[in-house]
């Protein structure tokens, strides 16, 4: 059971009207990295998880990114409702379907539920939740840099605020179940490559080294060698054949 608040999460009052810039804020209404994405991609996330406490979290998280996907639609009325209308319907995405809010991006391109991810495994959901929300901030800061007005900055400052304090809430959950920094998860246990690091891009130049290919954790291979065998002729009745010359 749901209930809906009609006061936003906090004030969103945007000083100067711009249409274009409304037509930019459909990212976040109906783009790949949206607030509407974020909130399935959690809610359904937490139907597979065991842990009751971290099912909780994503529940609260996945409910914070609708009130935040009403922030973005409002913040998309303003921009297009209170401004010059003439400038609303230069762009095809208003002029075809109205001003307000869409579930489209900043190019037209409706939202598919192929967005949503979500895999049946707690480590990594987790673990796609923490890239899906870098790349929600990353959006935002883009937004913030070309708002034209101090109040769409102000409520745009507030939701990359709580992108990355939704990041350090996965990152601690993760935590919680020992695998922030154990790459490995699930129940098929690695073969003995798995600390093999392949020198694959030598150019006669000296090989870039790191702790991703150094230490006791990795073992690099500098000439690093074919173990299989050639692959198996291929048979296909069906093929065409060039015939051989006499």
């Amino acid at each position: 059971m749901f209930f809906h608040r009609k006061q936003l999460m906090i004030d969103v009052k945007c000083d100067e009207a711009d249409a274009r810039f409304g037509e930019m804020l459909l990212e976040q209404f109906g783009g790949a990295t949206g607030e509407l994405t974020a909130a399935l991609t959690y809610w359904t996330q937490s139907f597979h998880v065991e842990n009751a406490a971290i099912r909780d979290m994503l529940q609260d998280i996945a409910i914070e990114e609708f009130s935040h996907l009403e922030m973005v639609g409002r913040m998309i009325e303003q921009h297009t409702e209170k401004g010059d209308k003439d400038a609303a319907y230069a762009s095809t995405l208003f002029a075809v379907r109205g001003v307000g809010p869409h579930l489209v991006d900043s190019q037209g391109q409706a939202w598919t539920a192929a967005y949503v991810n979500e895999g049946g495994n707690v480590v990594r959901d987790l673990r796609a939740d923490i890239a899906a929300e870098a790349g929600a901030r990353q959006t935002y800061e883009a937004l913030i840099k070309l708002a034209p007005d101090q109040g769409s900055r102000q409520a745009l400052t507030f939701l990359l605020t709580r992108e990355i304090s939704h990041t350090n809430m996965f990152m601690k959950a993760l935590e919680s179940l020992g695998k922030l920094s154990d790459p490995a998860f699930g129940n098929v246990r690695p073969d003995e490559t798995v600390n093999l690091y392949f020198n694959l891009s030598a150019d006669g130049q000296k090989a870039q080294r790191g702790p991703w290919n150094e230490g006791p954790e990795f073992k690099f291979i500098a000439e690093p060698t074919p173990q299989g065998s050639l692959p198996a002729v291929v048979r296909n009745p069906d093929d065409e054949r060039v015939k051989a010359k006499a």
